[in-house]
């Protein structure tokens, strides 16, 4: 029970820190680019002080392990670049709304590289989250805002959970490989991929912007990385999945209040309806009608 209750805080503070990334991106006016590029460097240097307090750096590691946990990071940074980049385009509230397709994402994929099944009811949910995802992309964004903007902004969060549920069919075929060293080499690939980009000819000379970089790195990916592990260990899939839509009820309501960032009727009944659809899928709710036999056979 202890290790429950835990595990309970540990996933609700993962949560609640992750659903303040938006703002304080928003917020840190730093270079895109620039600010990735530190989060995996300060992000790397806390994960691989957690792998070697937990004796992992080696455990699992294999030339096919490595390549494979490299191919996730590529998927896991991409991932990034969209993500942060639609808060601006669109708004924090419906990226991360929007952002919220990612167990659908992840469902297709499975059906496509593991042979996994389709059933009725999840199809069902999959149709209601494509109906919500039309409301939004469909709506006028509120505040006079550029419509092609908008749209762009939906786009790349959609680019955003696809590159996720790529990164996270990877973490899949890691089975035997400690999470915390999946993420670390993750970060290293990250740094590798974004250097060649970053401005690192002139680097920040005030104390402020290292803040933002240490950030970034050690809160929201290190710290954020092994509350998330720690967790998942300790509870059952359906309770970390229910702690786990803490993050984006925390993002809306962030950007409602700090951003005053005011929905149309159409996009809240998007939004509800891709979270509805999304929970619906992570715990298996039955949808009226609907049988959970397979829907179609899966070749393979």
């Amino acid at each position: 029970m202890q290790m429950k209750l835990r595990g309970a805080l540990e996933m609700s503070a993962a949560m609640v820190i992750s659903g303040t990334i938006g703002w304080f991106v928003v917020r840190a006016e730093q270079p895109l680019v620039d600010l990735l590029f530190w989060r995996c460097v300060f992000g790397a240097a806390t994960l691989w002080i957690a792998c070697a307090a937990l004796g992992v750096l080696r455990r699992g590691l294999t030339p096919r392990t490595f390549a494979l946990a490299a191919l996730g990071g590529v998927a896991l940074v991409v991932n990034w670049l969209l993500i942060f980049a639609s808060f601006t385009h669109a708004s924090i509230s419906i990226a991360t709304a929007v952002y919220n397709t990612q167990p659908f994402m992840l469902v297709a994929l499975g059906a496509l590289m593991l042979s996994e099944r389709l059933t009725a009811t999840k199809i069902g949910w999959l149709c209601i989250a494509f109906a919500g995802l039309v409301l939004v992309a469909q709506a006028k964004q509120g505040g006079g805002a550029d419509d092609g903007a908008y749209v762009v902004g939906v786009l790349m969060a959609l680019g955003a959970a696809f590159c996720y549920a790529v990164a996270a069919i990877v973490a899949k075929k890691l089975d035997g490989m400690a999470p915390h060293l999946i993420a670390l080499i993750q970060f290293c690939v990250g740094i590798v991929m974004l250097a060649p980009f970053a401005n690192l000819k002139a680097l920040p000379t005030d104390a402020g912007t290292w803040g933002i970089h240490l950030t970034m790195g050690v809160i929201y990916t290190g710290l954020v990385f092994i509350l998330l592990y720690g967790a998942i260990q300790k509870l059952p899939t359906t309770v970390a999945g229910a702690l786990s839509f803490i993050y984006p009820l925390v993002a809306i309501g962030i950007d409602y209040v700090v951003f005053g960032q005011r929905l149309t009727p159409a996009q809240i009944v998007g939004a509800a309806a891709i979270l509805i659809a999304a929970a619906g899928m992570t715990f298996g709710w039955t949808l009226p009608g609907l049988s959970r036999r397979r829907a179609a056979p899966q070749k393979g």
